[in-house]
């Protein structure tokens, strides 16, 4: 059994939600943030449910303030936001910290599993970089999430096959899943 499975997450209502629920599916673990310039990407991942979630892919969304305050609100604000702006379905979890010392386990085991890679090329990916220099020169050399949106893929087998930095294209994520699926 893979480790990915002996972890689990806090949904808003305080319940443990074990990723060994989630055995046997292709599973994308994603931190979010509703006043981000990439909040867009809910109607992505969205999609994605909708597409492939009969076919084995779960999406567990796990709401984090840590980037710029960019998520204030409360679990149920988050939620109603994004089931009124994006229809959301898949299942969203309690706010959570993805990197420092508070860090969900389950996070800092994808980090260590797939580290930082770059944002790859174009205007918003120069972006994230140039800002980041002032936050973490050294920001390339560690697994730290950089922002929100960071997504995880797992297999079926629990193994953790990708990382995608928000600025990566969700066609590069569809084709990830797809493969999987």
């Amino acid at each position: 059994m893979s480790d990915f499975y002996n972890y689990s997450v806090t949904d808003p209502k305080g319940n443990e939600v074990s990723m060994k629920d989630f055995e046997g599916r292709v599973v994308v673990v994603v931190n979010t943030a509703t006043g981000c310039g990439f909040t867009p990407q809910y109607k992505d991942l969205e999609s994605l449910y909708e597409k492939y979630h009969d076919r084995g892919l779960e999406i567990v969304d796990v709401p984090c303030n840590q980037f710029a305050g960019q998520t204030p609100g409360t679990d149920e604000e988050i939620h109603e936001f994004c089931t009124l702006k994006y229809n959301t379905q898949f299942p969203q979890m309690k706010k959570t910290d993805v990197n420092g010392e508070g860090a969900a386990p389950l996070f800092k085991y994808l980090k260590s599993q797939k580290g930082f890679e770059g944002f790859g090329k174009g205007p918003k990916a120069l972006a994230m970089s140039a800002m980041l220099k002032t936050i973490d020169k050294d920001y390339k050399n560690n697994p730290e999430i950089k922002w929100n949106f960071t997504k995880f893929v797992v297999d079926r087998s629990g193994n953790v096959v990708a990382r995608f930095e928000p600025t990566a294209d969700m066609r590069e994520l569809e084709a990830c899943v797809a493969a999987l699926i």
